[in-house]
């Protein structure tokens, strides 16, 4: 049985979602930020964020629509051209996300309780992981803030050529709800440095980060009209971000299913930029000369980490038939000493799914396993009666044509898959429509170099799992994605090349 760390708690005479417990950290924003003012939606509306550990009411935000993502967007193109932020020496800007990043670094243990309260992660990863990963990244992009350069090149004639990067103008940034704060920062850094100016919609059941990140940008001294957030739903405040004639580019994080209807609505439009970070499905491969203890530890972080909510997650753990059975005692031992419970319990290994909807979600996917014939070998049930949790489950003799094996589940559900050698595994692997990560473990050097040539994915570890660094770029093969995040690579995302060519006759 999977270990139960102490339960979340509801204040006396709660019920069923309806009542709300005493806040483990005060909620200091929940309107919307439009040319540096806080305000209420156009409509008056708002919507509740919950607590997926309880299903208690957090709090009331307000609830975007196309009327407020169009006058962020009217703030925004104005700042971009009439502001500063664009036109001030790109060593100023540096020093004002170097503020901005201090900022978010001095009120970090409160970030990342919001963090865990509005999304369900444990507070020791949101500590651990989370807020340290986005500090670095704000820091990394204020480092390339004046570094951003064309080049000098010489063509046939009395002429001086020469390239300009400059920033792509108003972007539209939607951003998902499983890395809340370190997505935010995944996609401010390369736009702030670059000089563009924005319109974000956090995603509508993780609210809360993004707009106290908001409060600290503005106490940076990041301009009025450069950052801008509007909370609200995907086909409401999202679309008109897509649909919008005034947005020059569009980023998003999420589901391949929304990233079709965000490539459509960008081309309806005005052909506006458009990178995407979708799902994944992604092939972690253990062959028999693996060190395998540590295989074993990699396989259980690669899926269960953030309660399953990776879109990078390691969900098809493909196992050398000769160690098969053996790693999977192994793994079965380490899945049992996973700690589901309160996130705020610094003992917490996994906190509940982000939502009911996802919830059910990972729930039918386990009974689709269980339909479709692939064995059961530990968990696939509800933990506790409060809140969205599910105890780690793992699946074998899974096969893969099965549902559990082809689509993207989003939660702590593993299937391990048996293989014979390096041609299957290879086949096997890339016989999916996502192509966003993978992974080998190995102590042949030549084996591990060829996977990595050979599988269609955009980032393959070799004896690690999920390894992240501001300077290495992510994103995805085929229905993965376009375009690259993190490193030099994402400033391509936020600027447009320019040529000039002067007569030096």
């Amino acid at each position: 049985m999977t270990t139960m760390s102490s339960a979340p708690s509801r204040a006396k005479g709660d019920k069923g979602g309806k009542g709300k417990s005493e806040l483990p950290v005060k909620i200091k924003q929940t309107k919307m930020l439009i040319n540096g003012i806080w305000q209420n939606a156009a409509s008056g509306k708002t919507f509740e964020t919950l607590n997926p550990a309880t299903g208690e009411v957090i709090a009331k935000v307000a609830e975007g629509d196309k009327a407020d993502v169009n006058k962020a967007v009217i703030a925004a193109r104005h700042a971009f051209e009439k502001g500063p932020w664009k036109k001030m020496n790109a060593r100023e800007r540096g020093r004002i996300l170097y503020k901005f990043a201090d900022l978010v670094e001095q009120n970090k243990e409160e970030l990342a309780k919001l963090e865990s309260l509005d999304n369900g992660k444990p507070l020791a990863d949101a500590m651990g992981a989370d807020l340290p990963l986005a500090i670095d990244c704000y820091r990394y992009y204020a480092g390339w803030a004046d570094k951003i350069e064309g080049k000098t090149i010489p063509i046939n004639g009395p002429f001086h050529c020469y390239t300009r990067h400059e920033p792509v103008g108003v972007v539209g940034q939607i951003i998902p709800w499983n890395f809340p704060i370190l997505m935010q920062a995944w996609k401010l850094g390369p736009a702030l440095a670059t000089g563009c100016t924005i319109v974000m919609k956090p995603a509508e059941q993780t609210p809360l980060t993004a707009l106290r990140v908001g409060e600290l940008a503005m106490d940076a001294g990041i301009p009025e009209g450069v950052i801008n957030i509007i909370p609200g739903y995907g086909e409401t405040a999202g679309a008109a971000i897509a649909e919008h004639m005034d947005v020059d580019k569009v980023a998003f994080t999420g589901s391949t299913e929304v990233g079709k209807i965000i490539m459509k609505a960008a081309a309806n439009s005005n052909l506006k930029r458009v990178t995407l970070e979708l799902g994944g499905k992604s092939p972690n491969i253990v062959f028999a000369d693996a060190d395998m203890d540590a295989a074993v530890e990699g396989a259980f972080f690669a899926l269960f980490f953030n309660q399953g909510q990776c879109c990078c997650a390691g969900s098809r753990l493909f196992v050398e038939g000769k160690v098969y059975d053996q790693f999977v005692e192994k793994l079965h031992t380490r899945v049992k000493k996973q700690r589901v419970g309160d996130p705020f319990d610094m003992k917490t290994t996994q906190g509940p799914q982000v939502s009911q909807e996802q919830f059910d979600k990972v729930m039918s996917y386990i009974t689709s396993g269980k339909e479709q014939g692939a064995k059961l070998l530990t968990g696939g049930s509800r933990v506790g009666k409060l809140g969205y949790f599910i105890e780690p489950t793992v699946f074998t003799d899974v096969k893969d044509d099965m549902k559990i094996c082809q689509e993207e589940i989003f939660g702590p559900v593993l299937s391990v898959i048996k293989f014979k050698d390096v041609e299957e595994v290879i086949e096997r692997g890339n016989k999916n429509m996502y192509g966003l990560a993978a992974a080998v473990w190995t102590r042949d050097i030549g084996k591990a170099h060829r996977m990595a040539a050979e599988l269609k994915a955009g980032t393959v570890w070799v004896n690690c799992y999920d390894v992240f660094d501001a300077a290495a770029p992510f994103g995805g093969f085929k229905m993965s994605g376009i375009g690259r995040e993190l490193g030099e690579y994402a400033l391509r995302n936020y600027t447009e090349i320019k040529t000039v060519t002067v007569s030096m006759a």
